[in-house]
């Protein structure tokens, strides 16, 4: 049975008894897409488990209790279809995209691999240095690894700076039994969202979750997590053995439900979103030709929330490169955008979102943590009107809040070149 708790504009949001929620956005495109989102990221783990939750997104695809590996990547891809997983700090993502047909084959797999994995040794003994693999790419990549060491150091001694991936040790200590016991506690039936979108009927969809998703034993988890309250600025050079030096700013910023979030998302985006009129992009790369790759990025958590500057340049313009970016930051602190500054911020930010919308597995995944996160899902015109309410004074509020340079944090590789 499901009882229907919201429908607003095209979405359908149901639940079941089990507690598992159910969100369905209709689409008159081919192509459909689904998948469970997930309430368990890197920072439910202990240290000595570091990884685990990445791994555990890697080896529910070695084998079912009726499949194995080979049936489970054959099952979609034989239809043409795509099935793929990947973790963050507080959510586990396993989707698959497929034409519409094939709607009821989809569920059947994903509900399969993420509710009835045996986590066979043999498969883990290779999934293993697959990931340890990974995790030695990243290292490599110092552009990768630099985002990674910020969040380290920006969260010292607390679950959210661990890294997703795990490090070499602690991936090889773990075991089969790890993996069931640590999903058994942390995977709660009230903390999964299965998303859908696609050209589906209503009755359709019910019908298929309902065969599906409701026969899964409830089980109720109740969160642990560890609220961030300790932040204090540092700021660390290293030299590393790379052709550029790079460098990362930043600091604490909102969490996910706070009041001045959406303020925030519009001024990161002006300071130096994916647009390449950006502030930092127009000022410091199309000026002065000093870095090839400069943007700003903002994450929100639960609890907290990190705002930080990347840069790669050369290591004879590191500092000029760094001095650039604290004056954009002091003129966002200091001068209030005009009124078409503004507007066109408010513009550019609201086409952005929904050209976003164009790509329906982005929809399926966003929707299906926004109703994780607020049990809500928002509107596009909800969003817009969000975005259009923000003022020239709340900006120069925000910037002077996450800007100030006394609580800036900086990671930076100085390149031996």
């Amino acid at each position: 049975m499901v009882v229907i708790l919201q429908q607003i504009m095209k979405e359908q949001i149901v639940e079941l008894r089990n507690g598992i929620r159910v969100v369905y956005t209709p689409s008159l495109s081919p192509v459909a897409h689904c998948g469970f989102i997930i309430n368990t990221g890197s920072r439910d783990e202990h240290l000595k488990e570091n990884g685990i939750v990445h791994f555990i997104e890697h080896a529910i695809f070695k084998g079912t209790s009726k499949r194995k590996t080979h049936h489970i990547l054959n099952r979609i891809d034989n239809v043409g279809g795509e099935i793929n997983a990947f973790t963050t700090k507080e959510n586990t993502n396993v989707y698959a995209s497929f034409t519409s047909i094939y709607l009821e084959r989809a569920v059947e797999l994903l509900t399969d691999i993420v509710f009835n994995s045996t986590f066979p040794d043999k498969e883990l003994i290779k999934e293993k240095d697959v990931v340890i693999d990974e995790i030695c790419s990243y290292q490599d990549t110092p552009y990768e690894q630099i985002y990674d060491d910020f969040e380290s150091q920006v969260f010292k001694k607390h679950p959210l700076s661990y890294n997703i991936l795990g490090t070499v040790k602690s991936v090889s200590k773990l075991n089969r039994n790890d993996l069931l016991s640590f999903f058994n506690k942390n995977y709660g039936t009230n903390e999964i969202v299965f998303s859908i979108v696609g050209n589906f009927s209503t009755e359709k969809i019910k019908r298929i979750t309902q065969k599906y998703l409701s026969n899964i034993p409830s089980k109720i988890i109740k969160s642990k997590r560890k609220k961030f309250t300790c932040y204090s600025p540092t700021e660390i050079i290293l030299t590393k053995d790379t052709h550029q030096a790079h460098c990362t700013i930043g600091n604490i910023a909102y969490d996910a439900y706070h009041p001045k979030k959406d303020t925030f998302i519009l001024l990161n985006n002006i300071l130096g979103g994916p647009a390449m009129n950006s502030k930092l992009n127009m000022g410091i790369r199309e000026k002065y030709g000093l870095t090839y790759n400069i943007e700003s990025s903002y994450n929100f958590y639960s609890d907290t929330g990190l705002f930080s500057i990347y840069l790669g340049t050369d290591n004879k313009h590191i500092y000029k490169t760094i001095d650039l970016v604290k004056k954009e930051l002091t003129n966002l602190k200091s001068k209030k955008l005009s009124y078409l500054q503004l507007k066109n911020a408010k513009r550019q930010l609201i086409g952005q979102t929904t050209l976003s919308e164009e790509n329906n597995c982005n929809v399926m995944l966003g929707q299906g943590k926004s109703l994780l996160q607020y049990n809500y899902v928002e509107s596009l015109d909800e969003v817009y009107q969000k975005i259009e309410a923000i003022t020239e004074n709340e900006l120069l509020d925000v910037a002077n809040e996450i800007f100030d340079e006394k609580q800036l944090s900086t990671l930076l590789f100085k390149s031996t070149n």
